[in-house]
């Protein structure tokens, strides 16, 4: 691993960190795409580098979530109550959804980020606030563990905390932004906690082929690299979000969004002969 890779890994953490403190989103859809770049110029194995970038994205929020969720419980924000049944759910989502990801080819996993980052970044654009009432809309015990399998699946799929579905969801039956963000930057931990066992069972099948220091899918150095710069960055850019009107700094996150969809949907084209 020569140091210009290492100093990118710092870098792209840094870089991550500070977009997700200061807009309030997860950073793995930035990383994705990213580590796949990097991870394809390090030579890695083709058929392999999305599902490295995507399981090393979701490990870093291991690291990342911890200090986020201290800051929210810090001021209440947190709701526990839905975190009990919704995280269970999620560590179950991403850990059987990590198996389903081995299965799939390189170019339909890309296929399905480029799309899913396209749909986060309209969404983002078309944002809207919705009335809250507590929450009173969500359903009982069984349908938050439900709901929270569906969340860790997709996110075992994308590499990201699932923030773009939990923040929406929790909005829309009536808990307000504030607990929504909160209660979505806790739900990180369980779906990491997961996607890092999924991944590094689902990885043993090609341990030959994987690159030195990989624990399954997961790249260790870059776990190590993205994490230090990103838990430091954070707070830097959620000091920075009070400070100033992030609105217009948000069409030009959904923008970059877009134009690392397209880059994923280049590489489905690339890696499936599409473009050969």
């Amino acid at each position: 691993m020569d140091y210009l890779f290492l100093g990118g890994l710092l870098l792209l953490g840094a870089f991550t960190g500070f977009a997700a403190g200061l807009l309030g989103i997860g950073g793995g859809m930035l990383l994705v795409p990213f580590l796949t770049m990097m991870f394809t110029a390090q030579k890695f194995p083709i058929e392999h580098v999305v599902h490295m970038a995507i399981a090393t994205s979701l490990t870093t929020i291991l690291f990342t979530s911890v200090s986020s969720v201290r800051a929210h419980h810090a001021h209440g924000a947190v709701r526990w109550d839905l975190i009990k049944w919704l995280g269970i759910g999620g560590f179950v989502g991403t850990l059987l959804g990590a198996q389903i990801a081995s299965l799939v080819r390189t170019p339909v996993l890309s296929l399905i980020f480029g799309v899913f980052v396209s749909y986060s970044a309209f969404q983002m654009l078309r944002a809207k606030k919705k009335a809250a009432d507590g929450g009173s809309g969500l359903p009982g015990n069984g349908g938050k563990f439900g709901v929270g399998t569906l969340i860790g699946a997709i996110s075992s799929l994308v590499g990201a905390g699932g923030g773009f579905i939990t923040v929406p969801y929790l909005s829309k039956h009536g808990v307000s932004m504030h607990q929504s963000v909160a209660t979505s930057a806790a739900m990180g931990f369980p779906i990491a906690a997961g996607a890092l066992v999924g991944y590094v069972v689902a990885g043993q099948r090609f341990a030959d082929v994987l690159p030195a220091l990989s624990l399954g899918f997961i790249y260790g150095p870059a776990v190590l690299g993205t994490a230090i710069s990103s838990v430091l960055f954070a707070p830097l850019g959620a000091r920075t979000a009070h400070g100033m009107d992030v609105s217009s700094l948000k069409k030009v996150f959904a923008s970059l969004l877009f134009c690392l969809a397209g880059y994923m949907l280049w590489k489905a084209a690339s890696t499936s002969g599409l473009l050969s």
